[in-house]
């Protein structure tokens, strides 16, 4: 799944968004774990774009549920 950014993510729907989320967590942690167990699969670069892709969903999530109240 490639990283997007903030003008896709604005642009899915809610589910979409948490699905997204949920496969961002799945991958930051096999890298995670990758790193610690000294294989590493993807490089630490990737893992940080990952932490920023999170990041900005969450963001933008969190604007959604402020601005429909």
């Amino acid at each position: 799944m490639a990283i997007l950014r903030e003008k896709e993510l604005r642009e899915m729907s809610t589910e979409d968004t948490e699905e997204h989320l949920k496969d961002l967590y799945k991958r930051k942690m096999k890298i995670k774990s990758d790193i610690s167990a000294g294989i590493s699969s993807e490089s630490i670069g990737n893992l940080r774009e990952i932490k920023r892709t999170i990041a900005r969903l969450l963001t933008i999530k969190h604007e959604k549920e402020t601005n429909k109240q």
